[in-house]
């Protein structure tokens, strides 16, 4: 945890003082991620991917959020695996804030678990120069992970996994909060209101710097491919496909689902879309 409990405990106060003066839902999970969103943004498309790999991989397929904080993206996992745990280093976060820690949130890091095994584990964030990768790599046979292209593991590239003897299976590209943060501080708390002309050429620049890898070992890997290929072909019939209510703050954001970028050399590199290995 890069900041002192005193920080966050100041950081904390602007937060209550945010919401309880703001008109403006769902604002808050990109401008206080830490208290109120994760510090990764998420559809329910990136939900269901996961789960249904987890299902392809195993009939009870048991999963963990390494590093899941409060719970935010473990709790909409939990709706489709319900026995899914998390392990959070810095438990005192609960305590500091007055929050009840859920029992299915462990405080321990994940190079103290011992004798135990996951099919799956999920990395949303590392902090730069933090590697914990081989230790996450011993306890499973899948591994999804998201990170920033600007280094956030401290060298771009880090976060990778082939050399613990798994091999990627696909990846997507989604903005990051940082992306997000941007585009709600440009439209709605810039110290100068922009013109529209101004906002307009803004959204030229609109960028999406996260990336989530997916890794398996041989043993799993086909399955690996299946779960994420039906999750794939569900989320192509619009009738089907379920949204969060804060995904709206996405849309309004100019970071849709399947978007194109101006900003991205490479048009084939829509937003969560997915590119097989």
């Amino acid at each position: 945890m890069p900041f002192k409990i005193n920080e966050l405990q100041e950081a904390y106060l602007r937060y209550r003082n945010f919401i309880s003066n703001s008109n403006r839902p769902f604002h808050e999970r990109y401008i206080f991620p830490f208290f109120a969103g994760t510090y990764f943004t998420y559809r329910w498309v990136d939900i269901i991917r996961l789960t249904n790999i987890a299902k392809a991989v195993s009939s009870r397929p048991t999963f963990v959020d390494v590093g899941c904080g409060y719970g935010d993206f473990l709790e909409k996992i939990r709706e489709y695996l319900p026995n899914a745990v998390g392990v959070e280093k810095e438990g005192n976060i609960f305590y500091a804030f007055r929050k009840t820690r859920p029992d299915y949130i462990h405080s321990t890091a994940i190079e103290w678990i011992e004798n135990k095994s996951y099919d799956v584990a999920f990395v949303g964030w590392m902090e730069p120069g933090v590697d914990f990768r081989k230790h996450v790599a011993r306890l499973v046979n899948c591994i999804i992970t998201t990170f920033d292209e600007g280094g956030q593991c401290g060298v771009y590239g880090s976060c990778e996994y082939e050399e613990f003897g798994f091999k990627r299976v696909a990846w997507w590209r989604t903005p990051s909060w940082i992306d997000v943060n941007t585009e709600l501080m440009n439209k709605y708390y810039s110290s100068t209101l922009q013109s529209d002309q101004k906002q307009y050429q803004l959204t030229k620049l609109r960028s999406a710097h996260n990336l989530w890898y997916i890794y398996a070992r041989a043993c799993v890997f086909n399955q690996v491919v299946a779960g994420l290929k039906s999750s794939v072909a569900i989320e192509k019939e619009a009738s089907s496909r379920r949204r969060f209510d804060f995904e709206s703050i996405l849309d309004e954001c100019g970071f849709h689902y399947m978007e194109d970028l101006p900003s991205l050399s490479n048009k084939v590199d829509r937003l969560w879309e997915v590119k097989f290995e």
